[in-house]
């Protein structure tokens, strides 16, 4: 278990995310991806007679929580929930919550799991191949790299990783295997090396970075445990209340970019002088453009870079 000494994460987009939701003091709020604590923290700053409820599904994250949030979960006024955010419903449902004032999601893997070098997630640093979230799952890296067909690692490496090498790739990967297992993180990330062109090698970027990427997002289900509870999320929403949606990847943003465009867009039939109450789309965009991180904030945090914040109200 990691140590929470140790346990270091500069929570990115801290004001803007919490800010955006607008809190009220007596609110219902959720905080899908405790992580750190940091917005959860913050966003309790905020509350007087309202409670948030908080969601993760790594052990070293509520550990870490019960340290830092020790004196708001004495009060009373925050609720830790051990579970992967996709069954939102019904988590809260046991708790008796059908529906909250505001939502926050920061997608992705935390600092503090990168950080430590024996959950597998890092290309840079000697570990066993795991990058579970949830270190109850089954399904791990280890697995993903030796059991999964040549096609099936192709597909993810292409789909996840964005990765235009991921036939050489996965063909390096199949051909090492047969002789022994792939254990560890510095091994594949050697292997996907000598599956470049040396023109690719140079480039700017760890030539491993995609395929790690795509290799977590398929071990922890990333992008349908997103869909899944963003949309979910919405239908919970009270009337003007807000979510805030904090990603990393191109294909994180994609896939909120097109929830909420989804759920704030409407067909109005042609003529119709006024669009009536129960035509009206269920979200309004806060911001059309996603909100990047100050210059400030980039030059302390370098997880910043990629983080883009996108905001919408439940009409």
């Amino acid at each position: 278990m990691t140590n929470q000494t140790n346990f270091k994460h500069d929570t990115v987009l801290l004001h803007e995310t919490v800010d955006m939701l607008e809190i009220k003091p007596d609110g219902i709020y959720v905080d899908a991806t405790l992580g750190g604590a940091g917005h959860s923290d913050y966003l309790l700053s905020k509350l007087t007679t309202g409670h948030l409820y908080a969601f993760d599904q790594d052990e070293n994250a509520h550990e870490n929580a019960k340290i830092r949030l020790k004196m708001q979960l004495d009060q009373g006024c925050v609720t830790l929930i051990k579970d992967n955010f996709r069954n939102i419903r019904q988590a809260l449902a046991e708790l008796d919550v059908t529906e909250f004032d505001g939502i926050l999601y920061d997608l992705g893997v935390s600092s503090p799991q990168f950080d430590d070098s024996q959950r597998g997630f890092s290309y840079k640093k000697e570990a066993r191949l795991d990058m579970r979230m949830d270190q109850s799952q089954e399904l791990s890296a280890h697995e993903v790299v030796n059991t999964y067909a040549f096609n099936d690692l192709m597909r993810i490496f292409s789909r996840y990783g964005e990765e235009k090498f991921s036939k050489q790739i996965a063909r390096k990967i199949e051909q090492a295997r047969s002789v022994k297992t792939i254990d560890t993180t510095l091994e594949l990330a050697e292997i996907i090396k000598s599956a470049l062109p040396q023109k690719e090698l140079k480039k700017k970027g760890h030539p491993a970075k995609r395929i790690f990427q795509a290799i977590r997002i398929e071990v922890n289900d990333e992008l349908g445990a997103a869909a899944e509870s963003i949309e979910t999320a919405i239908h919970m929403l009270k009337k003007d209340g807000r979510i805030s949606v904090i990603t990393f990847h191109s294909l994180e943003d994609k896939l909120t970019k097109s929830l909420f465009k989804e759920y704030a867009t409407i067909d109005i039939p042609r003529g119709l002088p006024m669009v009536p109450d129960e035509m009206k789309p269920l979200l309004t965009l806060v911001n059309r453009k996603p909100v990047l991180a100050s210059q400030a904030e980039l030059e302390f945090n370098n997880r910043a870079h990629s983080a883009k914040l996108r905001v919408a109200q439940k009409n």
